[in-house]
């Protein structure tokens, strides 16, 4: 799903004109980079956890050339699904 077709969703299901729709997501997702960016962890209920996990330093390998060079430490976001999203997907 493309974030037009997830706006219509959220158009059709909240009876939503598309272009509000396209400003509630676009708000929502703001929100949680903004919350990732200070470092916060943001958790939905029923839904998941959006968190940072700091990565280390590791030894990389060019696949073309075959050589090592050291790939710094840098920080990613994580998304861990909840025990609702887990069981709507298994069924």
């Amino acid at each position: 799903m493309k974030k037009s077709e997830l706006v219509n969703a959220i158009a059709k299901k909240g009876g939503y004109t598309k272009k509000d729709a396209d400003v509630i997501l676009n708000v929502v997702l703001d929100s949680i980079a903004e919350a990732l960016e200070a470092g916060d962890k943001v958790s939905i209920t029923g839904f998941g956890t959006f968190q940072v996990k700091e990565r280390g330093e590791k030894k990389c390998i060019n696949p073309k050339t075959k050589q090592e060079t050291l790939c710094p430490a840098c920080k990613a976001p994580v998304f861990k699904a909840g025990k609702n999203l887990k069981d709507i997907v298994n069924k």
